[in-house]
């Protein structure tokens, strides 16, 4: 039989992810065989959280990590909000965002990207996690923005970085950087309450807009006025949407009077982007293995 040294419970720390105790039970129910172990391994704790792996996982936390210029939003999925306020899960979701800032938001890079201060991969933790916290664990999305200015917003945040709503807000002005970061938090602040889906008009989906076009006739057409009066009423409720999803045309929630984009041209700046994870919004999204997820 194979001596059960640190350096072999090591590598099998490594190989599978498992806690310490385990590899260690592993190992010597298998006469120290590294193979054996693993699967061994795969039989007890691997399987049971492959099999955890199945179940919903909507709850978890959003994180921003950011530098000069770029920011970087994720959202880590667990089953209940008891996890989120794991100080070990807390830690993941934020050193998660941190390989975002680094490697981009493709969610295969961010998976195989080395965890910060840890010898594996950011899958091989969640992995783990699953493992030990008792809970299907999945990195679900991720988004990175670069601008001049990169500004974020965290709602409810648990610690800073770290809640259930974020945004982060591209901007181009001139003037100093903490005014423009003022402003972006109080734009990201807006986003967070109001939801657009466009920076303006150009932006808007066609094929959302398309569908939007087709209710409002229909509900015109049940008032029995003429086609002609039914399409100025259409383009008229559409006004209206657009004051609903477009970020420039909606109403400034700080003052309720003003628009978005005439306190933007006030403070002459303009929007690059934005992004908003709200927790559990694309949990109908499959995320069937520990660590995989979707793009924004």
């Amino acid at each position: 039989m194979a001596e059960i040294t640190a350096s072999l419970v090591k590598d099998l720390r490594e190989k599978t992810g498992a806690g310490m105790m385990d590899c260690k039970r592993a190992l010597s129910e298998t006469g120290g065989d590294l193979e054996s172990a693993t699967d061994w391994l795969r039989k007890k704790g691997l399987a049971a959280a492959a099999k955890r792996a199945g179940r919903a996982a909507s709850e978890g936390l959003v994180a921003i990590a950011s530098r000069p210029g770029r920011a970087a939003m994720v959202e880590v999925n667990a089953e209940t909000d008891f996890v989120a306020r794991n100080q070990t899960f807390q830690d993941f979701v934020a050193a998660v965002a941190a390989v975002a800032l680094e490697v981009g938001e493709d969610l295969a890079a961010i998976l195989a990207a080395p965890l910060p201060g840890s010898s594996r991969t950011v899958a091989e933790e969640a992995t783990r996690l699953v493992a030990t916290i008792g809970e299907n664990i999945a990195v679900r999305r991720a988004r990175v923005l670069a601008a001049p200015v990169v500004a974020s917003y965290m709602h409810a945040a648990l610690r800073p970085g770290l809640g259930r709503i974020g945004v982060i807000v591209g901007l181009e002005g001139v003037g100093e950087a903490d005014a423009l970061l003022e402003l972006g938090r109080l734009v990201g602040m807006h986003i967070a309450a109001s939801r657009p889906e466009a920076i303006d008009i150009a932006g808007v989906d066609p094929a959302a807009l398309e569908r939007e076009r087709a209710v409002l006739a229909e509900q015109a057409r049940a008032s029995g006025k003429p086609e002609e009066i039914i399409a100025r009423m259409v383009d008229g409720r559409i006004r209206k949407y657009y004051e609903e999803v477009v970020l420039l045309e909606q109403v400034w929630v700080h003052d309720g009077e003003s628009r978005v984009a005439a306190v933007l041209k006030k403070s002459g700046v303009k929007l690059s982007g934005f992004a908003r994870f709200a927790l559990g919004e694309a949990a109908d999204k499959p995320a069937a293995e520990p660590g995989a997820g979707e793009t924004a």
